[in-house]
């Protein structure tokens, strides 16, 4: 048996309590923290993997069929690890430990299903009488039931990954059950809800740990400054002669930053664009995309600054984890990051000529749900067909191949509709 060990030095700022495991294992490293390992198994897992066949914001049909000149486009995977590494910084910055924000920040899009935010809706659809669906309580699941890794000895259920309780805690984006009305983000299903009372343990209702908020914080900010990154590069994002500035406030106050008055929304805009580091064009030349670079650059290391500094003033030196502390982000902050996603969403996905594609990936979605349903537990993956027969009731049983769904990609959810159904749906592009 290896030996046991005392805590390395960035481990101390954390307890027994957030080093356990759902299902104890004895370690396996006298010099690997039980953190590094959470991050190891998240790097190694089929689910992280499949990422790379999500798209991130280019809805094209399907995910593999990119043009040559798109082939740099960002995917799920590839936003993961964007968020990871402006994570595991700003962590590192504030005192926690950088391997619990980084398993945070690789894990944040695990349960994202084929065409993702679209692809939420088409199934939070078809489970709306079973409890719903949602992709930050589905990455729940996957870490602490569908990834395979670790089985309980006395039961034989898979417990996921078996991550400890910090990393865990640090994943759930809103870590409370789907709420009574419609509608609204939730972190864990009801049948989920005994790992979720476990990795909560001591927290208050509601309340997310500052491993998690940094998390939250660092995928806001990847995806604004990102997806605007690859709307400039793709041409749909005009660096000269914006006039829309008002009309994309408008979209930031309702679906990003609803406090925030839409003046205020409007002057954040104009100020990023006169702030000096804004291009005034995009060639495509090797300068076009250094200064494009130096943009994405800029504009992260504003934010998480800002973010470190306001966060320091509040609650001090020293390491901050856990609940020990809270984020601050700055109103400025909040109101620039919010103009940049509502720019990426303007221009990329509003435009009323994506909307057939939209309606056909829920189409697709809802018609592969139905086909599963008739000929199931066939047609089902050998470790969703297990689970089928061990379902105790028809609610279990939709809900793995709601689960089985979930997991495919863009391109598989295409194949397998293809052969249930007999027809191939006709590519659509934006």
């Amino acid at each position: 048996m290896p030996r046991s060990r005392a805590p390395a030095p960035r481990e101390r700022a954390y307890s027994a309590a957030d080093r356990e495991r759902w299902v104890a294992e004895p370690k396996k490293s006298p010099v690997r923290t039980a953190f590094e390992r959470d991050r190891a198994r998240l790097v190694h897992s089929a689910a992280l993997r499949r990422l790379g066949a999500k798209t991130q914001v280019r809805t094209l049909w399907p995910a593999h069929t990119l043009d040559a000149d798109d082939d740099a486009t960002r995917t799920r995977l590839t936003h993961s690890l964007e968020v990871a590494q402006v994570g595991r910084e700003l962590g590192k910055l504030l005192g926690c430990d950088p391997d619990v924000v980084d398993t945070a920040c690789l894990a944040h899009d695990l349960g994202h299903p084929p065409f993702g935010h679209n692809g939420e809706r088409a199934l939070d659809e078809a489970a709306s009488d079973i409890g719903g669906f949602e992709g930050n309580a589905q990455t729940l699941r996957v870490l602490t039931r569908l990834e395979s890794k670790v089985a309980d000895p006395s039961s034989g259920r898979s417990v996921g990954l078996n991550l400890t309780r910090a990393s865990l805690d640090a994943s759930v984006k809103y870590p409370w059950p789907r709420p009574s009305g419609p509608g609204g983000k939730f972190g864990v299903y009801a049948e989920d809800l005994e790992v979720f009372a476990w990795l909560r343990q001591g927290a208050a209702p509601g309340r997310r740990c500052l491993e998690a908020q940094v998390m939250d914080f660092a995928d806001d900010v990847a995806y604004s400054v990102h997806d605007v990154e690859d709307g400039i590069v793709s041409g749909f994002i005009p660096l000269r002669g914006m006039g829309e500035w008002r009309q994309i406030a408008s979209l930031a106050a309702r679906r990003y930053a609803p406090k925030v008055e839409v003046a205020e929304l409007e002057a954040a805009g104009e100020s990023l664009v006169t702030s000096g580091f804004w291009p005034a064009d995009f060639d495509g030349t090797r300068a076009g995309f250094a200064a494009l670079k130096d943009l994405t650059s800029q504009l992260i290391g504003r934010f998480c600054t800002d973010a470190t500094q306001a966060t320091r003033r509040e609650h001090g030196e020293g390491r901050l984890t856990r609940y020990s502390a809270d984020l601050v982000v700055p109103p400025q902050t909040v109101a620039e990051i919010a103009i940049l996603k509502a720019l990426a969403a303007y221009f990329l996905m509003e435009p009323p000529e994506r909307r057939p594609i939209y309606d056909a990936q829920r189409e697709l979605l809802a018609e592969l749900n139905a086909a599963l349903l008739d000929v199931a537990p066939s047609g089902l993956s050998r470790e969703f067909a297990v689970d089928w027969t061990r379902a105790g009731d028809e609610a279990a049983r939709r809900r793995v191949v709601i689960d089985h769904i979930a997991s495919l990609t863009d391109a598989s959810a295409h194949a397998l509709h293809a052969r249930l159904t007999g027809r191939a749906k006709p590519p659509v592009h934006s």
